[in-house]
């Protein structure tokens, strides 16, 4: 610095900050050496706190106002330098200018998904993010712990900070709820108020900081949105919440359309059958998970049920035939073909109540839940009876 700016530094006597950004928490005011002349202007602007700082100690502090700089208002300044009877032009000291406004724009995110215990889905990943707004509470702290000897410290510079805090908060907010992920999703805005209180509670002591207001959108996997968007999942309401819900059913459900797709393609007759085939097989296990009381319950089946004919008595199951296991009396039997179901169905042998088993079914079920059975219970009613003769046509009647 030549003579010139030197002789410039030590002659202004006005002290401000003049900034319009909001993206600035703090600034060194630039003097050289740090020389401020006695009798020097101290300008603080709405939103704006200033603090003097002598050899890394907390000095005094102006609230928004104008000042001239002297001994009567710089108290502690005048203890740490010895000043008993006022001081000589100029003093070293260091004016940091605080932003006292909140940053309301200040975007976090969890960087990796937490995962939680779910009463439907069992394990869960899921993912948050929000907007935070964040401002100085205690100027010593955040001089001390964030500051430092930095001329300046924008927002960008702490988002990190509380990227990372927000992140571990909200991770042991989740496990202490206890909520499962629709829960969770439902509460999003008393869950936020909750989540800024376990912020403060890392960042006031330790660097600070204040967060008035936090905003929170909680994301759930693909999957489970998927299968709340589709209803596959029993237990929906009218709230749109599932209840009682697990994975393994949404992916039957999602092979039941495509099955579905494809035996509706016109182009393809013979796979549109088999498509249909394995639809009613994933169906039929949905189905049985669904009615409690007839799954698993084999002391149900009927006791005196008699054999399904041998399987010689028919020709073997075509290809991608669906082959059906029957209860006979507490011991499975089969597998049998459609047309063997049919043989059995119709002699009484297998009923409506009698327990069957087919491959792609989650457990035993009741032969007249099964949808692909259903059609063969429906026989139609016999024809009435006619007589073989008319009946005689009466004489046309005569002129009298």
């Amino acid at each position: 610095m030549g003579l010139l700016d030197k002789l410039k530094g030590e002659l202004v006597d006005i002290i401000e900050w003049i900034d319009d950004s909001r993206s600035t928490l703090a600034w060194r005011f630039p003097r050289y050496q740090n020389e401020i002349k006695n009798g020097a202007q101290l300008i603080v602007r709405e939103g704006q706190k200033a603090v003097f700082v002598y050899r890394g100690a907390l000095a005094d502090q102006f609230e928004p106002g104008h000042y001239e700089l002297k001994s009567e208002n710089l108290p502690i300044l005048s203890t740490l330098q010895g000043w008993k009877h006022g001081f000589d032009s100029p003093f070293r000291s260091e004016v940091y200018f605080i932003n006292t406004r909140p940053v309301t724009d200040l975007r976090w995110g969890t960087p990796q998904p937490v995962t939680i215990r779910d009463p439907d889905f069992k394990m869960v990943q899921i993912r948050a993010n929000g907007l935070c707004v964040v401002k100085i509470a205690d100027v010593e702290i955040f001089l001390k712990e964030v500051i430092g000897t930095d001329s300046a410290v924008e927002a960008d510079e702490i988002a990190e900070l509380l990227r990372r805090v927000i992140s571990m908060a909200f991770s042991d907010m989740v496990l202490e709820t206890s909520l499962g992920a629709i829960d969770l999703q439902g509460q999003q805005v008393s869950l936020s108020a909750k989540l800024a209180e376990f912020v403060q509670e890392r960042v006031d002591d330790e660097f600070g900081l204040e967060i008035p207001e936090m905003t929170m959108n909680i994301s759930l996997p693909d999957e489970i949105t998927q299968a709340m968007t589709s209803g596959v999942a029993k237990g929906v309401e009218a709230s749109g919440f599932v209840e009682n819900v697990d994975l393994d059913k949404y992916q039957q459900a999602q092979a039941a359309d495509a099955m579905l797709a494809a035996a509706e393609n016109e182009g393809g007759s013979v796979m549109g059958d088999m498509m249909q085939m394995g639809m009613g097989v994933v169906m039929a296990g949905q189905m049985a998970q669904s009615m409690p009381g007839i799954v698993g319950n084999q002391q149900v089946a009927q006791q005196h049920a008699e054999p399904v004919p041998a399987a010689a008595q028919v020709p073997p199951p075509l290809p991608g035939q669906a082959l059906y296991h029957v209860d006979h009396g507490g011991q499975p039997g089969g597998p049998y073909n459609m047309t063997q179901m049919q043989v059995g169905i119709g002699n009484g042998q297998v009923t409506g109540q009698t327990l069957v088993w087919s491959h792609g079914m989650a457990g035993w079920a009741a032969a007249q839940t099964v949808p692909e059975l259903q059609a063969l219970f429906a026989a139609p009613p016999p024809m009435p009876a006619r007589d073989a003769t008319p009946p005689p046509v009466p004489p046309p009647p005569t002129a009298g």
